[in-house]
């Protein structure tokens, strides 16, 4: 028996078919959509879903998107129709940070190919070659990465999910895509040798102190320029890492501070050399403070320009760059000061789950993928000393 739905919007029913033998039973709610402009009849259409609170949901979704005037028919919206619906209304619980990168994933990439088609008309094969065309080069430039197409099949296909969760599409016609294998590049740490000339190069530097403590804390780079005085425990000798100093990706966009990877906060305990460095830095602030009085900016960053505001990314890695050039590692990023530090903290005998904590990592598993080499080249040397140990013994 169909139930009214209240205020007369709708009628949801239970419903069972036979096919092939077998009894399916589901719920479905219809709604009048509007009136055909030539006949005057009204616009029925159906929604349904595997229990009664999923269909009755999905229907005050649409008829109260009827009474707002947004709503778009099914048979009508466009893939881009779709596309700006959920990135104004459903992006609500994601990060400023990310909503930016969807939403320019989307207006570079996905509205282009896509956005002029019907959504319930999109299909697998149709989206397989648009991640196809992606990866193509075109007028002599490469295309896109591996890695930057799995992200825009991750955008496109939450946004289909959703439609899919209220009923504008049966299922996801991503799900059947297949993406482009990711080459793992191979990670390029600074080695010893590199590490103390590294060191040597920036005595003096602007940012000594802040490449010093990357190095020897293997901080994200957001986290470093992010990091305020009040997360640092001189007392306890840790520091508190739970927010990061990210510029915007968009034109003009602003430094904004946005929580850790993983919205994960973590404590790490760092080396009382590293800890002695920042109270070493934390005086010389203080006197740039009393030189620049008034005009001082009170931010609490631990890392700041002489005016105590906060330092530009683009800023710090210039400068990197340069230094790095003179050690003869141009190809070294900032991040790989960060692969420096746990390279480093496997080689001195730190165990994985250690160091998977001390980096913010969210599992032990992706710590090995990252840095599996490194224990495999222990092995190889601890191998070599045992084989050593074993001639001296039998005095070969």
């Amino acid at each position: 028996m169909a139930r009214k739905a209240a205020d007369g919007t709708g009628t949801i029913r239970k419903k069972t078919v036979t096919r092939s033998g077998k009894q399916y039973t589901y719920w479905e709610a219809r709604y009048t959509e509007g009136r055909d402009s030539g006949t005057g009849k009204q616009i029925q259409r159906s929604i349904t879903g595997k229990t009664q609170k999923e269909v009755a949901q999905k229907l005050k979704a649409a008829t109260a998107s009827i009474d707002q005037g947004t709503y778009i028919s099914p048979s009508k919206m466009t893939v881009g129709d779709w596309l700006d619906i959920w990135a104004r209304d459903y992006l609500g619980g994601v990060k400023p940070y990310t909503v930016v990168a969807y939403t320019g994933t989307i207006k570079n990439h996905i509205k282009p190919a896509l956005g002029a088609i019907k959504l319930p008309t999109l299909n697998a094969h149709t989206i397989q070659s648009f991640y196809n065309g992606l990866t193509a080069e075109r007028e002599g430039k490469p295309g896109l990465s591996p890695k930057t197409v799995k992200n825009v099949h991750g955008v496109l296909h939450k946004a289909l999910q959703q439609a899919v969760a209220i009923g504008y599409l049966r299922f996801n016609p991503s799900d059947a895509c297949t993406m482009p294998r990711i080459q793992k590049h191979k990670i390029k740490p600074l080695d010893e040798g590199e590490s103390k000339a590294f060191l040597k190069a920036i005595q003096g530097h602007r940012f000594e102190t802040l490449y010093t403590v990357t190095l020897f804390t293997g901080l994200r780079e957001g986290e470093v320029l992010g990091l305020k005085w009040d997360c640092v425990d001189f007392k306890k000798g840790t520091l508190t890492i739970d927010k990061q100093l990210q510029l915007e990706k968009k034109k003009g966009g602003q430094h904004v501070f946005v929580p850790p990877k993983n919205d994960r906060a973590r404590t790490v305990t760092p080396a009382a050399w590293v800890m002695k460095l920042l109270r070493t830095h934390r005086a010389r602030q203080a006197e740039q403070r009393l030189k620049a009085g008034k005009l001082w900016e009170d931010s609490g960053l631990v890392f700041t320009d002489e005016l105590g505001h906060h330092l530009a990314v683009y800023t710090i890695y210039r400068a990197f760059k340069k230094v790095a050039a003179e050690i003869g590692r141009p190809d070294a990023r900032f991040h790989d000061l960060r692969h420096s530090y746990a390279v480093a903290s496997i080689r001195s005998g730190d165990d994985v789950k250690t160091v998977q904590g001390n980096m913010g990592h969210a599992t032990a598993a992706f710590t090995l993928d990252v840095y599996g080499h490194v224990t495999d080249q222990m092995k190889k040397e601890s191998a070599a000393r045992m084989d050593s140990y074993i001639k001296d013994v039998l005095g070969l």
